[in-house]
């Protein structure tokens, strides 16, 4: 049940690395739908420089991930997890849950013109 067999470790360093390249434009967004306001909310795009960074960690970070995920389950010793079909169904739920979520901050600096 190691963490490096399972594909645990690169999914989710890719899912931070994705909310991390996300906080400097969709950040804002949220708070100021929500209702939260004030001249602090500026500072969050002082992230915008980190985002290709953030950006290419989380991508690196899934290619192992799905390197782990979508291995053929023959590959699996028995005691492993992702011998287990149910975890490889969830494993595979949050892989494209984070890939959505990696898209979005790829694609939302260009669609964020539409919402002002």
């Amino acid at each position: 049940m190691s963490n490096s067999r399972s594909g645990r470790g690169p999914l989710a360093a890719g899912g931070i690395a994705a909310l991390f390249a996300s906080a400097c434009c969709l950040g804002p967004l949220v708070l100021i739908t929500l209702g939260v306001s004030g001249a602090w909310i500026g500072n969050l795009t002082a992230l915008e420089p980190y985002r290709p960074i953030f950006i290419g960690i989380a991508l690196v970070a899934m290619f192992f991930a799905w390197r782990r995920i979508f291995r053929p389950a023959e590959q699996c010793r028995p005691g492993e997890m992702c011998a287990v079909p149910q975890v490889r169904a969830a494993y595979k739920v949050i892989f494209w849950a984070v890939t959505a979520l990696i898209l979005v901050a790829l694609l939302f600096p260009y669609a964020l013109p539409l919402f002002y």
